[in-house]
């Protein structure tokens, strides 16, 4: 066999659900010069044997059982160091998702218009809702620094999680471990990481698909609001980098106005210690504690403009009791007896 041209990756623990169709979405992939590496991190569920199944009737498969538990993140680290030398490029597929048959091709084929271009990505599904759909139209490739800015300034969600991105695998020898085990997001700081040294690369094409309705670390976490959290963290810590200083210290106030509002009206709804040591755990990334007096602030802020719109502030009610009945009614679903 010709020496693979792309490492595909899929560390697992517990996803038998879904992970025959991972596999068999990377197997049915139009560009064939691939290794596939599966890291089974001590799965009780039988992943590990839906894995060894597949591994037995296609040798491109390498199947590596870990004895010991490793994080998440650890997990993902340990895979990318089993890369084989010959790799060119790197693709993560959770186990959860899926690619769909053109998507190693046609990502190599944007890494090739340019050995400047360190990640590459395209437009991806999250559930049934198109991420990426904002990026400039007829653009395949943006300088790195001009990518970052646009994404601090907008938000545009072309990064998505590792499953919608590929990496230029050069990157590996540079840093070791590849991701921060000590970030809160690993997956977006690395990719910021990449953007100040390598270009951008983009294809036009729905190419993977993240669920939205799984069980999985991220959903447990869903209802902390992680993504103004991440937003927050990231301007933080890389406005500096790609913004000018005036640009860059009108975003850091923006980011803090916006994401102390949402703890704000976090607060108003008197969230739980959890919710808060979340958040707590995710400011301490960057040295920072919760700004309780600035909290206040916006408090006072939301509470005025309750007291102003009051038809707004009980539609809101409202709405939030039905969500919260409609979600005991699936409980109780759930919970009945089946029809005999």
């Amino acid at each position: 066999m010709d020496e693979p041209v792309v490492s595909v990756l899929t560390p697992f623990y517990n996803t038998a659900e879904y992970l025959a169709q991972c596999i068999e979405s990377v197997l049915a992939q139009s560009f064939r010069q691939f290794e596939y590496i599966l890291v089974d991190n001590c799965s009780t569920d039988g992943s590990g044997d839906i894995a060894a199944r597949y591994a037995r009737l296609d040798s491109r498969i390498r199947l590596i059982r870990r004895n010991t538990l490793l994080t998440q993140v650890q997990n993902y680290n340990f895979a990318l160091s089993e890369v084989s030398s010959s790799c060119r490029y790197i693709k993560v597929v959770q186990a959860d998702d899926f690619i769909f048959p053109p998507c190693l091709e046609l990502m190599i084929r944007v890494f090739e218009q340019s050995d400047s271009i360190g990640l590459v990505s395209s437009y991806w599904l999250k559930g049934s809702e198109v991420r990426g759909s904002r990026f400039p139209h007829a653009v395949n490739v943006l300088p790195g620094r001009e990518m970052a800015r646009l994404y601090l300034l907008t938000g545009l969600w072309v990064f998505g999680s590792p499953t919608a991105v590929m990496y230029r695998s050069s990157l590996l020898q540079r840093d070791k471990p590849f991701y921060d085990e000590s970030n809160l997001h690993e997956d977006t700081d690395k990719c910021m990481e990449i953007l100040e040294r390598w270009d951008f690369g983009f294809s036009h094409q729905v190419l993977s698909f993240s669920r939205a309705d799984n069980e999985s670390i991220s959903s447990v976490v869903r209802p902390y609001q992680p993504d103004a959290l991440d937003r927050y963290i990231i301007a933080r810590r890389y406005a500096s980098t790609f913004m000018e200083p005036d640009e860059a210290s009108a975003l850091k106030r923006q980011s803090k106005r916006i994401y102390y509002r949402t703890l704000a009206r976090q607060a108003i709804r008197f969230r739980e210690p959890a919710f808060w040591r979340y958040h707590q755990n995710g400011l301490r990334t960057l040295g920072e504690a919760i700004d309780w007096g600035f909290l206040l602030s916006q408090i006072t802020r939301e509470g005025m403009w309750m007291a102003v719109n009051p038809g707004s502030t009980l539609r809101g009610v409202l709405r939030r009791w039905r969500t919260a009945a409609n979600g005991d009614q699936r409980v109780i679903e759930r919970s009945s007896p089946a029809p005999q």
